[in-house]
């Protein structure tokens, strides 16, 4: 019945992999092991967008067919871009700075077609203000360990979610999949969801 290549994940992220899941797509995974190292002259939806094709186009090159799905998703305050962090204190460090503030979160999404080599690369940006945390509520949120595998300490989808105040723009760019941009672009790659 699908007459589609089949789609390849190219993220160990679970968060994606069950966003992707919900939307009813038979697809496979694949963890590409990129150097996530990129100049400090890119701007933070450059970033987001040269990561997801370096994730992508790895997957591509042990295939000889099907479509690779690659993204990133980065946190950025007052222009600086805020990772995953190395240890605890690191993630103290994210989480108090963004306490009581708004920041941005860009996630980029990549489709190549391993067949014929069209790629195609966007981004999706949302804002999402956090309530002012004391020490003790960043400390017992460190605790609970969700933190520590998430770009700018927290996950939204998670315990993270009882420290955000709101957001303006789309859900899933801050869980890590922006599932409206991904749908659109899928259309462009003969994957049509709801016959668009």
């Amino acid at each position: 019945m699908n007459s589609y290549p089949p789609i390849v994940l190219a993220s160990s992220s679970p968060r994606r992999q069950e966003l992707l899941k919900n939307l009813g797509l038979p697809f496979t995974i694949q963890v590409s092991d990129i150097d996530e190292t990129v100049s400090p002259d890119l701007k933070p939806e450059e970033i987001v967008q040269t990561l997801s094709f370096q994730k992508a186009e790895v997957i591509t090159r042990n295939l000889s067919f099907g479509l690779v799905i690659g993204s990133d998703t980065i946190v950025v305050l007052d222009g600086q871009v805020l990772g995953k962090p190395t240890d605890e204190q690191d993630a103290y460090r994210m989480l108090r700075a963004l306490s009581g503030r708004m920041h941005q979160v860009f996630t980029g999404i990549a489709i190549i077609d391993v067949a014929s080599g069209k790629a195609e690369v966007s981004y999706s940006s949302t804002y999402v203000t956090m309530e002012a945390m004391t020490d003790e509520t960043i400390y017992s949120y460190i605790a609970s360990g969700e933190p520590m595998d998430k770009a700018g300490s927290y996950a939204i989808q998670g315990l993270g979610a009882t420290l955000v105040q709101k957001i303006e723009g789309d859900y899933f760019t801050v869980v890590g999949l922006p599932l409206h941009l991904l749908a659109h672009m899928l259309t462009r790659f003969g994957v049509s969801l709801l016959n668009r």
